[in-house]
């Protein structure tokens, strides 16, 4: 094939092609159908144009001019920032408040075991020494607690705990996908560490200090470890009881909104991990640490409380816009 012939006997049909193209937010209803027509073609004759392997050139050309056309037939894609915003405004919010009363019990529960561990631990000598010995645990209460907060720099700090609460979290969650035991353990792990701090703190005479560091930051923080435990026991629940849904289906539902849930709390955590790294440790005034974490949780929980709520009404469920096509179940 004489590739200069080709182009030439063609060359027209390209010209017009760009043209519509450029023009293409003006078009009426017969141009709309020609673009059409000459994508269609123009697209056979990239092919040609390739197969010949004459001239690269001409190939880039053609290649441009089809995804430009393409994209004016098809339409453009909702752009990346649309996407996240939608994201934040709606998918992922509308999935906490579908589950609120999963991670609310599960808050409810945790806090509940971990209290019950601090008030085993300072209502009973032997559980409190059985913790290690009295110069291990004075050189824990008096300075090492205390210290943690402030013995690294606090960039390297704030991302340190953000990786592992964000891996502790992910663990609850993932955890579902194994009827929710694992879930369990990881929650139930957690609190009995919290209460054991607790109680060491409380029985030498450190509670308000335990109180006044923790909370700054706790606050969100155990929220989002919560909320992650909730969505687990709420994955683990649809295997066991899937309803009017086939447990693959329904697991495959539950799954995509899962990490949805998985994606904004890495966020939610990272805030927290700002907290910890650069209020806990510096903010000398107990009052307005806590107020600084008061004022974080109760943003966070008025936004699941609005917006995941306006979203959910709305039809909202999490799931992916484009999900695998199901089969109709009775």
């Amino acid at each position: 094939m004489d590739i200069d012939v080709f182009a030439q006997a063609h060359a027209q049909e390209w010209d017009r092609l760009d043209r519509l193209v450029r023009g293409r937010r003006r078009l009426e209803g017969e141009e709309i159908d020609e673009l059409v027509e000459l994508y269609q073609r123009v697209s056979t004759h990239l092919s040609v144009v390739r197969s010949s392997g004459q001239d690269p050139a001409l190939v880039g050309r053609l290649s441009a001019l089809v995804a430009r056309a393409r994209s004016a037939v098809t339409g453009a894609h909702t752009s990346a920032w649309r996407d996240v915003a939608g994201f934040f405004t709606r998918v992922f919010p509308a999935v906490l408040y579908r589950m609120r009363w999963w991670w609310i019990g599960t808050t409810a529960g945790m806090l509940l075991l971990a209290s019950a561990t601090a008030a085993w631990i300072v209502g009973d000598p032997q559980v409190l020494h059985s913790l290690g010995t009295p110069e291990s645990m004075a050189q824990y209460v008096e300075h090492d607690f205390g210290n943690y907060y402030v013995e690294n720099p606090s960039g390297s700090f704030a991302a340190q705990v953000w990786t592992n609460n964000a891996w502790i979290a992910a663990q609850a969650i993932v955890g579902g996908a194994f009827l929710g035991l694992y879930t369990l353990w990881v929650l139930a792990s957690n609190a009995v560490a919290i209460g054991q701090v607790a109680g060491l703190m409380i029985a030498h005479g450190r509670g308000p200090e335990f109180f006044g560091l923790i909370l700054p930051h706790g606050l969100l923080e155990l929220t989002a470890v919560f909320v992650a435990g909730g969505v687990g026991l709420k994955l683990g629940w649809t295997i066991i009881s899937p309803g009017d849904r086939t447990r693959l289906r329904a697991l495959g539902e539950e799954g995509r909104a899962a990490v949805a849930v998985v994606l904004g709390l890495v966020v939610v955590l990272f805030l927290s991990g700002l907290i910890e790294g650069f209020v806990t440790g510096y903010v000398h005034t107990t009052w307005l640490r806590i107020g600084i974490g008061a004022v974080a949780e109760a943003l966070f929980l008025a936004y699941v409380f609005t917006l995941g709520r306006r979203a959910h009404r709305e039809g909202e469920t999490g799931d992916l816009r484009d999900a695998p096509q199901a089969v109709p179940v009775a």
